[in-house]
């Protein structure tokens, strides 16, 4: 990796700091959650970054302007490199009848009244002042599920003029050539239920889950009244959970697809115990799923739980990448520079998760949290100089 890193170049004219250090820097700041250019330019001063660079550490405005000028396609390679490396090494196992999935889905990064630039997005909102210009950016995010841990695989803006939709249609087309034989189905939410977006992924001979919740549409209101008063085809439990599962195919009046589609309700009790295990509560939800994928090829308790698996990009994504790696921090506010840490996070995100998951024995990840790694090796790199031991009890 850091023969690849060393390879990068950027657009300055002039550079007085090499693009290695600068982008080895940012990845630093990321395994170790810093969290601002300001710190990193601050413990630029140790000796661990001087000993793997050569040279004295830049300033963060060197470092911000750089990554606005660094080609972003470089650090997708190197993404592309560790997803190959752990495919090779047989790290990565679908996560039900040999099927991987990719869950796509927006995500919105900052939004301010004041703060704003070109590739801004705009929209009107009403405060107590009246009604104000807001500016922000929003991203998507595609990310491989697998039945250990995931791994994400590349980040899109959405751009002025289009939707969500129309940006992960980009992404799509960049990760089905950078990663071809990753995955097999596509999961998403209700928003990506459209015959385009179907369409487009049938063409690249992918499936497609997604959630279906528009009240107006034909096909849901065709699945409701078949499926009043009918009894579930599948009934099973996990845990505490009962779902109750309806699962029909050969669905055609999605027009606008111009196929036969098929339609999983689900209504799902969950007993929950309230005020210390004094009383209990049964919580009851009611799901609908579209997809391309038929019965014969994939169960219906299995599509469900595929359908669910779509919340890791909320919790293993987002959240955890917004939490504990500071990706929605603004280090300079430029789209391609928020797209290269967006890069660089990520790649720190993945390093770590396939680090702990294939280095660290199952005991020992057990009994500790992921924060409590994360600041093991905080502590590994700067005092002891970037001789990592994390094994140590």
């Amino acid at each position: 990796m850091l023969t690849k890193i060393g390879e990068m170049k950027d657009q300055r004219k002039r550079p007085q700091k090499k693009t290695l250090g600068i982008v080895l820097g940012v990845l630093i700041m990321a395994l170790t959650r810093l969290g601002s250019l300001n710190c990193l330019e601050q413990i630029g001063r140790t000796k661990l970054l001087k000993r793997m660079t050569e040279e004295e550490p830049a300033s963060a405005d060197t470092v911000g302007r750089t990554m606005s000028l660094l080609n972003n396609d470089d650090l997708r390679r190197i993404n592309r490199d560790i997803y190959s490396r752990m495919k090779r090494n047989k790290a990565l196992k679908p996560m039900v009848e040999n099927m991987f999935v990719l869950i796509i889905d927006g995500h919105e990064t900052t939004a301010s009244y004041k703060r704003r630039c070109r590739e801004c997005l705009e929209r009107k909102m009403e405060t107590k002042e009246g009604e104000k210009t807001q500016y922000y950016h929003r991203n998507v995010i595609g990310m491989l599920k697998c039945r250990d841990f995931t791994i994400v695989l590349d980040v899109e803006e959405q751009r002025k003029g289009e939707d969500e939709v129309a940006a992960a249609t980009r992404l799509l087309k960049r990760i089905i050539r950078n990663y071809p034989k990753a995955f097999k189905v596509i999961i998403a939410d209700g928003l990506y239920a459209r015959g385009k977006f179907f369409k487009f992924a049938i063409r690249q001979k992918k499936e497609v889950i997604a959630v279906l919740k528009d009240e107006r549409r034909e096909l849901m209101q065709d699945a409701k009244g078949l499926f009043e008063g009918r009894k579930p085809d599948h009934v099973y439990k996990e845990k505490r959970r009962e779902v109750k599962c309806w699962d029909m195919e050969e669905f055609e009046t999605w027009e606008t697809l111009g196929r036969k589609v098929r339609v999983v309700r689900t209504i799902e009790e969950t007993t929950v115990t309230r005020q210390n295990g004094k009383r209990e509560e049964i919580n009851r939800s009611e799901w609908y799923w579209v997809s391309t994928i038929t019965r014969e090829r994939l169960g219906t308790e299995e599509l469900v739980k595929l359908g669910h698996s779509r919340w890791a990009i909320e919790n293993n994504g987002f959240n955890e990448l917004v939490t504990y790696w500071r990706a929605d921090h603004v280090y300079k506010h430029n789209q391609s520079a928020i797209n290269a840490f967006w890069l660089i996070i990520m790649i720190a995100y993945n390093l770590f998760h396939a680090f702990i998951r294939l280095n660290i024995k199952p005991q020992l990840r057990e009994r500790h949290t992921k924060l409590y790694f994360l600041l093991k090796i905080t502590a590994e790199l700067f005092f002891n100089e970037g001789n990592l031991n994390i094994d140590s009890p």
